[in-house]
């Protein structure tokens, strides 16, 4: 498709380099023609000089005979003769004048017709440079455009990367803070683990320690609950039993606490029988509603 197409192009060129080539003959030609027919006028207009001059001499001759006074039959042929030359000189030059006139018109003609075909080929030649002067114009215009149009187009590129560049350095600092923020998150929370679960293992330990110290004591304890007189008593001691629990130092913990709950618990299976089956362990009435303590309670303290 591009070589017909280059070939064609060729083709046209070819034709119009042609074309100039044949105008310029053409103009040679009426050249060479006006200046033919200019000679031939030339040529017949000496022609008809000369026969008018030939005219004109018989003419002459023939009056010259006709002035002649002496008449006979020899002159009267000369005059017919000389009348005779006188009607063919006057044919060859009007003749003659004719083909000049003639001559003269065809030269008129051709010169009219190089004229207006001068004029015409300067028209032409005014409007192609109008033309290309145009196009010219409307090149240099296109091209103006399509500069304007790749410059407003590289602009609209340009601030188009610059917002994707302002976009994505926004986007990267959003990601940055969100993963800063997700960083001391995470550490708070490892934190606030490592908190607890320190808070945890302190408290952990502390009631280990509490629940082994009170374990170390427990057996004092049972030796104590062995020598009190409990099963022959009645069940009224249980406060003297708490006093002595209560003056403890080890009794403000919570471990302490449950073996000093423990502590009736300690005692023989049969003392605690023996303690539910007697009916006189139970605290006077006069004693509950005065919220007095009973007075035997203070033997056992200082046992204890």
């Amino acid at each position: 498709m591009a070589a017909r197409k280059q070939t064609a192009v060729n083709s046209v060129a070819s034709l119009e380099q042609q074309l100039a080539q044949l105008k310029a003959q053409l103009v040679k030609a009426r050249d060479a023609q006006a200046a033919e027919a200019a000679k031939a006028v030339v040529g017949l207009t000496k022609e008809a000089s000369k026969a008018a001059a030939a005219l004109k001499a018989a003419q002459s001759k023939l009056a010259a005979l006709a002035k002649t006074k002496k008449k006979s039959p020899a002159l009267a042929k000369q005059v017919t003769a000389a009348k005779a030359v006188v009607a063919a000189a006057k044919k060859t030059a009007a003749a003659a004048k004719a083909a000049a006139a003639n001559a003269k018109k065809e030269v008129a003609s051709i010169k009219a017709a190089n004229k207006v075909a001068a004029a015409h080929e300067k028209a032409v030649a005014k409007a192609q440079a109008s033309v290309a002067k145009r196009s010219k114009a409307v090149a240099k215009k296109a091209a103006v455009k399509n500069k304007a149009s790749a410059k407003k187009a590289a602009a609209k590129a340009k601030l188009a990367a610059k917002k994707a560049a302002a976009k994505a350095k926004l986007s990267a600092k959003k990601a940055a803070l969100k993963a800063r923020a997700a960083a001391k998150k995470t550490a708070a929370k490892k934190k606030a683990a490592e908190k607890k679960a320190a808070a945890k293992a302190k408290v952990a330990a502390k009631r280990a320690a509490a629940k082994a110290k009170a374990a170390a004591k427990k057996p004092a304890a049972k030796k104590a609950a062995v020598k009190k007189p409990a099963a022959k008593k009645p069940a009224a001691k249980k406060p003297a039993v708490k006093k002595a629990a209560a003056k403890k130092p080890a009794a403000k913990k919570p471990a302490a606490k449950k073996a000093a709950a423990k502590k009736p618990a300690a005692k023989k299976p049969a003392v605690k029988k023996a303690a539910a089956k007697k009916p006189a362990a139970k605290k006077p009435a006069g004693a509950a509603k005065r919220g007095r303590k009973p007075k035997a309670a203070a033997p056992v303290v200082a046992a204890a």
